[in-house]
């Protein structure tokens, strides 16, 4: 059974500890390295029912909802200035910085785009690797601050894939959820989605006890 985030120590040798088992562990770090492959895509990357190639967490989270997506092999400058041909999801990661003026969001885009990408991408392998690590999950100052903006980030996508745009979207979801058929991978979905927001109140919480 998962135990949350506690805080052990005080001041710089403060720690964070949690403990989840195996199958949790390889469920959230899966979905971290799928959103590191978000923000770094390969040539050519296949998300959703039926795709070729590396297993998607995400696809294995909602398969059937028809949420697959294809990247396709594009120049990275042109598709960071315009935005096309964008996975919808990488705008509730990196949201336009100006909603009035298309022109300067997109040069906005083009000089900032890719340093946050880099450091998001960064943040998320370390967090998936100290997962990876062992059952019991120590963090320091750095890498809980890594970590919780990684869980964010996750969610974030997740929540895209499932469709969810609002607190009130949620808000139906979790009180439909009980008249969903057992298959219904949103029920999964959802499931693991209250987890990860679980997991990182645990964490947010510990990080401010005094």
């Amino acid at each position: 059974m998962a135990r949350g985030f506690r805080r052990k120590g005080r001041g710089r040798a403060a720690s964070y500890v949690a403990r989840l088992d195996p199958l949790e562990r390889a469920t959230v770090a899966g979905l971290m390295e799928q959103v590191h492959d978000l923000l770094e895509p390969p040539p050519t990357t296949t998300v959703g029912p039926g795709s070729e190639g590396p297993v998607d967490e995400f696809a294995a989270i909602v398969a059937g909802l028809g949420m697959g997506v294809t990247v396709a092999a594009e120049d990275q400058a042109d598709l960071v200035a315009s935005g096309a041909g964008r996975d919808p999801a990488l705008d509730r990661l990196l949201p336009t910085a100006n909603l009035q003026d298309d022109e300067a969001a997109a040069e906005f885009r083009r000089l900032t785009e890719t340093g946050l990408r880099q450091r998001k991408a960064a943040g998320l392998a370390l967090a998936a690797s100290l997962l990876r690590a062992e059952d019991k999950v120590v963090l320091d100052e750095a890498s809980a601050r890594a970590f919780l903006t990684a869980l964010t980030d996750v969610r974030l996508v997740l929540g895209e894939r499932m469709g969810l745009r609002t607190d009130e979207d949620l808000e139906a979801l979790e009180a439909a959820a009980g008249e969903l058929d057992p298959d219904d991978p949103l029920g999964y979905a959802l499931a693991v989605y209250d987890f990860l927001t679980w997991l990182q109140e645990t964490l947010a919480s510990a990080m401010l006890t005094a």
